[in-house]
């Protein structure tokens, strides 16, 4: 190849890179970040951006980015093995056809300088949506049906822990181990919110085929919907 030609591939490959990296950057920012190459990429493409998964890497790396690391696994329960194991109801088939089918719940404990912390969390399996959460500063039976009633209220209607357990770990691996140590409950009260409200809506989840979890849900419904019309019609 002349000499020409490869200066001028470099030249535009380095201007591709300078416009590419802004934007590279923005979609990190709105989403914690904590999304990997992998995710940026689906993320830019989801905009219409064309761009190779090898060049979001490349440049990530760069710049110095990198998502969310998810942690060493740390056992913090030993059942009691004399005591009954609760049922599992579902036979670890964590599948749903449609929302508010299947629900399950779990809770994990985080920590402030003020006390330790207890997250509650219920998740619609359908499109994995949380729909209901508890923070409580002890872990009684109470702050976990607070989240439950919260989910039954919020959705109007199911009822299991691994797809759960799921969830508390990416919950601490997007937003607890990402930031230093909260002042406050209060403030961590805050935090979670905003992440269960990010979650929700802009989160790409591959389990569901990288989209959002609301998006999955207004497909079913729009579906359904057009089904109903259909049905109606003829």
């Amino acid at each position: 190849m002349p000499a020409g030609s490869t200066t001028r591939l470099c030249v535009a490959r380095a201007q591709r890179d300078a416009a590419l990296m802004p934007r590279i950057q923005r979609v990190l920012q709105v989403n914690p970040q904590v999304y990997d190459a992998d995710k940026v990429w689906r993320q830019l493409n989801r905009e219409g951006l064309s761009v190779a998964r090898c060049t979001v890497e490349r440049l990530m790396k760069r710049l110095g980015l990198e998502g969310a690391r998810r942690g060493k696994a740390v056992r913090t329960t030993v059942p009691d093995k004399a005591l009954p194991c609760p049922l599992d109801r579902v036979n670890r088939q964590f599948r749903a056809d449609r929302p508010k089918q299947l629900w399950v719940s779990n809770f994990t404990y985080v920590s402030t300088w003020q006390c330790w912390l207890y997250v509650a969390f219920v998740i619609d399996v359908f499109a994995r949506r949380i729909v209901g959460w508890r923070v409580s500063r002890h872990m009684r039976t109470g702050f976990v049906l607070d989240a439950l009633e919260q989910a039954l209220y919020a959705r109007q209607s199911g009822q299991a822990n691994a797809l759960a357990e799921t969830i508390n770990v990416l919950y601490k691996t997007e937003l607890i181990c990402k930031w230093v140590l909260w002042k406050s409950w209060e403030v961590r009260k805050l935090v979670i919110l905003e992440w269960v409200t990010w979650f929700n809506y802009h989160r790409l989840l591959e389990s569901i085929g990288y989209i959002p979890q609301a998006g999955d849900e207004a497909t079913y419904y729009r579906q359904f919907a057009e089904k109903s019309n259909s049905k109606v019609l003829t």
